[in-house]
């Protein structure tokens, strides 16, 4: 027979704190702070004064002057490149050409930095991509990544300090 862990009863406590949390989440229309990194996302928002566009299809973000952003977020200690769409294609990259972009870096769940990439900064990316569909016969690209020391090196700070990237590396290599 299934029994209840021993720390459902700290699991019980700490709840009451996690739906404020969820609640503050839901006032800057995140609707689960468990899905799509919601928590992560009402972080940044919070930090740069920023509103959620609602809905799936456009940008994520906008500032109170009306420019939109796409927003991302990475957890250090499980990768290290920003995921994009999982279906890119030139409809999609066009989108992003528009606007630009806020990187969030992620220790765990503790905020490092944030950087901000114009469009400039990411055409290399939008090229390679836009060249990597065509010749693959029109095939959406599942998911392609933008390094996050190309964001440290290319991105303007926003917030936070620079991840260590020697940690990085060592890290990666099993040092």
């Amino acid at each position: 027979m299934l029994q209840p862990h021993s720390d459902l009863q700290l699991l019980e406590e700490l709840f009451p704190v996690i739906k404020q949390y969820q609640n503050l989440a839901s006032k800057h229309g995140i609707s689960d702070i468990f899905q799509d990194n919601g928590g992560k996302l009402l972080q940044v928002l919070l930090l740069l004064g920023l509103t959620v566009i609602p809905g799936r299809e456009g940008n994520d973000a906008v500032d109170q002057d009306g420019n939109e952003y796409e927003l991302k977020s990475v957890n250090i200690e499980l990768t290290r490149g920003f995921s994009t769409h999982h279906h890119m294609n030139p409809v999609i990259i066009n989108k992003y050409r528009k606007v630009d972009w806020i990187f969030a870096i992620y220790k765990n769940i503790e905020i490092q930095s944030i950087y901000r990439l114009r469009p400039i900064h990411l055409e290399s990316f939008y090229t390679l991509w836009e060249n990597k569909w065509y010749a693959n016969g029109g095939k959406d690209i599942n998911n392609p990544k933008i390094p996050i020391k190309y964001v440290i090196t290319n991105g303007d700070l926003l917030y936070g300090s620079p991840p260590n990237l020697l940690i990085l590396k060592r890290r990666k290599s099993g040092i």
